[in-house]
């Protein structure tokens, strides 16, 4: 099988924990206002086979150490699970330790495939319906049954917010924030919770690729986010 494989990132420290391989793979069917990889939202062809990926991953193999592995994030990894569930059988042969970076966004999840996965990086668009419609165009209801899934596997799981100025920067959201955690998810699992602050990182893609950039708000002061996580952690 073959996979369509935007890049490849080769000593990350901030995917997951420890050094890690990052494979970033093209297509999403979300369209987040805030995305920095929009490049990826789009299917492309399939330019790698499950062998060739699994040999460039395996050649970081000494440099993991006890903590590290390989991260699938993208655009959404789990829409191309059938041939990542072919590569994970490989990976796993070799032990190595694996986490996807997912916003959970698919109607049809390849369950086997997460099995194979050690850690999940989920990022948590939006706590309300009407919210997750505006900053991704999409339906919550699909990215919360596949919390329900992670929930029945008892997957650990990274929790990300991105806090933006005006949409989810506010007190009030971050009660409800940590409401939604405690119902969609068993507390034990939950290795950390991070605070992303909004950033312009993606907006010269967007200009590059001809794609209107619909956020108009300032980014994130990076002070502002951390005491809004301090207050979180008091709830």
């Amino acid at each position: 099988m073959n996979l369509s494989v935007n890049s490849i990132e080769s000593f990350s420290t901030v995917d997951g924990p420890g050094i890690r391989t990052v494979v970033f793979l093209n297509s999403c069917n979300l369209r987040c206002k805030y995305c920095h990889n929009p490049e990826m939202q789009k299917m492309q062809p399939l330019n790698i086979s499950v062998k060739k990926l699994s040999e460039k991953i395996l050649r970081n193999k000494n440099y993991f150490g006890s903590t590290g592995g390989v991260t699938f994030s993208g655009g959404e990894p789990l829409l191309q699970s059938d041939a990542l569930l072919e590569l994970c059988k490989i990976l796993k042969k070799e032990n190595i330790n694996i986490a996807l970076d997912t916003a959970g966004y698919t109607k049809n999840i390849n369950e086997e495939f997460l099995d194979y996965i050690d850690l999940i990086i989920l990022d948590i668009k939006h706590v309300t319906d009407d919210g997750f419609k505006f900053i991704t165009g999409g339906n919550k209801e699909i990215s919360e049954h596949f919390m329900k899934i992670l929930k029945e596997k008892n997957k650990k799981i990274i929790i990300r917010q991105v806090i933006i100025p005006g949409i989810t920067a506010t007190k009030q959201y971050v009660d409800e924030l940590k409401k939604y955690i405690d119902k969609m998810f068993i507390k034990e699992n939950i290795i950390e919770i991070e605070f992303l602050p909004y950033h312009y990182l993606g907006k010269e893609k967007y200009e590059k690729l001809g794609i209107l950039y619909e956020l108009d708000v300032k980014e994130m002061d990076p002070t502002e986010c951390q005491n809004l996580y301090k207050y979180f952690l008091t709830l």
